[in-house]
C-alpha cells in the first residue's frame, strides 16, 4: 500500500514537472515505461532539448536522435543502449539506473517515473544555466569595494527567486523577509521530493566550534591551492613568453597578445570555493570517476593524443659524465726569475663522447 502511495505522488511530480516545462501532451506516457512508444518519444524530446541548450556534448546530438526509436521489434533495445549511455553522461546520481546493468534496471517497476524525474531536473537545470548571462546584475547597482562580490550575489538570488517561481522583491525589502519567504517556499516544495533526493553531502550538524574549524580548514586549503596555482600560472607565462623567442614570432607578435592577455587576465590565483559551496554539495559529488575511463575519455580526447614524438637530440647534462677539472703544467716564462721551471695551472678536460 505505501509502495503504490509513494509511486503515485512520484508520478503526480512528475506531471507537475512535465507542465512546467512544457510537455503537458505526454502525461499519460509517464508510468508506462520503455516499451511504449510516447515514453520513448518523451525521452527523445528532453534529451534532444539538453543537447540544443548545451547540456551533452555535440557528439551526443546523434545519440539524443537515436532515442527516437520506431516501433520496430529491435526499438526498445536500441533505445535502452543509447539511453543507459546518456544517463552516464548525465552523471545519473541514481546507481539503480546507470550501475552495471543499466538496461534491466530501467525496465523495472518505478524506473520510468524516476528517469524522467532525472531528465527533468536536467532539463530545468540547463534552461537556467542559458538563462544566467542575460540576466539582469541586481535591480540595485552596487558600488564601492564589494561591487562585484554584491552583484554576484544579487544574481545568484535573482537565479533562485525565478527557480522557485517566485516575484521579483520590491526596493527597500528587508533581508531577513526574503529569507523568510524563501524557506516558506522550500519547505512547500520538499514533501513533493522522492525520499533520498538531493541528499546532503556534509550531513553532520554544525555547532560553533565546527564552524570555526570548517572556516580555518577552508582558509588553509584556499591558501595552499592559491599557491598551487601560482605555480601553475607561473609555468604558463614562461611558457608562453617562449612563444616570442622564434624569428615568425616577430611578425606575428601583436597577434598572439592579443589572443594570449585576455585568457591569462581571466586566470587568477584565488579560489572560488567557498563554505556555501561546500553546503550546497549533494552526495552524488563524492563519486569519484576516474580521468582515464572510456566515458571520460569520450570528451578529452583529441588528435593531439594521437601524435607520437620522434627522436630528439640528446642534450647531456648527466653528472655521471662529467669529469672534474685537472691540473696542466705550462712552461714558466724567461722573464720569470729564479722561479721553478714550470707552473701549475687548472685547465677542464672536455667530456668524454
Amino acid at each position: 500500500m505505501e509502495g503504490a502511495e509513494a509511486e503515485a505522488r512520484e508520478g503526480a511530480a512528475v506531471a507537475r514537472d512535465l507542465q512546467a516545462l512544457g510537455y503537458e501532451g505526454f502525461s499519460g506516457a509517464t508510468s508506462r515505461g520503455t516499451s511504449c512508444p510516447d515514453f520513448r518519444a518523451l525521452c527523445a524530446r528532453l534529451a534532444a532539448e539538453l543537447a540544443t541548450l548545451g547540456a551533452l556534448e555535440r557528439e551526443r546530438g546523434e545519440s539524443a536522435e537515436a532515442l527516437r526509436a520506431g516501433d520496430g521489434p529491435g526499438a526498445e533495445e536500441g533505445f535502452l543502449r543509447q539511453l543507459a549511455g546518456l544517463l552516464r553522461e548525465l552523471r545519473c546520481p541514481d546507481r539503480a539506473l546507470c550501475g552495471g546493468d543499466g538496461v534491466a534496471a530501467l525496465r523495472e517497476p518505478g524506473a520510468s517515473l524516476r528517469l524522467l524525474r532525472f531528465l527533468c531536473s536536467e532539463l530545468q537545470a540547463a534552461r537556467l544555466l542559458r538563462l544566467y548571462p542575460r540576466l539582469d546584475p541586481s535591480p540595485v547597482q552596487p558600488c564601492g569595494e564589494e561591487s562585484e562580490e554584491g552583484a554576484g550575489m544579487v544574481q545568484e538570488l535573482v537565479l533562485t527567486l525565478q527557480a522557485l517561481g517566485l516575484p521579483r522583491p520590491t526596493p527597500g525589502t528587508a533581508a531577513s523577509r526574503l529569507l523568510w519567504e524563501l524557506h516558506d517556499k522550500i519547505s512547500e516544495l520538499l514533501p513533493s521530493l522522492p525520499p533520498g533526493f538531493l541528499q546532503p553531502l556534509l550531513s553532520s550538524p554544525l555547532d560553533a566550534p565546527r564552524w570555526e574549524a570548517l572556516e580555518s580548514l577552508c582558509q588553509r586549503l584556499g591558501d595552499q591551492y592559491c599557491s598551487r596555482r601560482c605555480l601553475l600560472l607561473k609555468r604558463l607565462d614562461l611558457t608562453t613568453s617562449s612563444f616570442h623567442w622564434s624569428d615568425r614570432a616577430e611578425a606575428q607578435g601583436e597577434a598572439m597578445k592579443a589572443v594570449l592577455i585576455p585568457i591569462r587576465e581571466a586566470l587568477t590565483p584565488e579560489s572560488n570555493v567557498s563554505i556555501a559551496h561546500i553546503l550546497a554539495a549533494r552526495e552524488d559529488l563524492s563519486r569519484l570517476i576516474p580521468a582515464t575511463s572510456k566515458a571520460v575519455r569520450r570528451g578529452t580526447c583529441c588528435a593531439i593524443n594521437k601524435v607520437l614524438m620522434g627522436n630528439v637530440p640528446d642534450r647531456g647534462g648527466r653528472p655521471n659524465e662529467l669529469e672534474a677539472p685537472m691540473p696542466t703544467w705550462q712552461s714558466r716564462r724567461e722573464d720569470g726569475g729564479g722561479r721553478k721551471a714550470g707552473r701549475q695551472s687548472w685547465g677542464r678536460k672536455k667530456k668524454k663522447k
